[in-house]
């Protein structure tokens, strides 16, 4: 994994973060102050890896950690719809 692809794709994982916690914010009281968060991505064992290892360099004396456990995230092409019914009609 080249370091611009690793950028962008912990750039994407943390931008779908900040809109998961919008969504649930119950999920931020989770998260102590000043906080290393370590995304993990279970579809990209490489990512994972290195993500890991960046903490590991990164991470102050005491400073807590979080682990953001993800599966996998949906192709950014992907309908918002959710569940639309198609109902053909004759007239209007």
């Amino acid at each position: 994994m080249t370091d611009q692809a690793f950028f962008e794709r912990s750039l994407e994982l943390a931008t779908e973060f900040d809109r998961y916690v919008l969504a649930h914010p119950e999920v931020a009281e989770r998260i102590p102050p000043d906080a290393l968060l370590v995304f993990q991505l279970a579809d990209d064992p490489v990512f994972s890896q290195r993500s890991l290892e960046l903490a590991r360099t990164r991470r102050e004396p005491n400073q807590p950690v979080v682990l953001i456990q993800v599966q996998t995230l949906r192709s950014p092409l992907e309908s918002r719809l959710v569940d639309p019914r198609v109902e053909p009609v004759s007239r209007l």
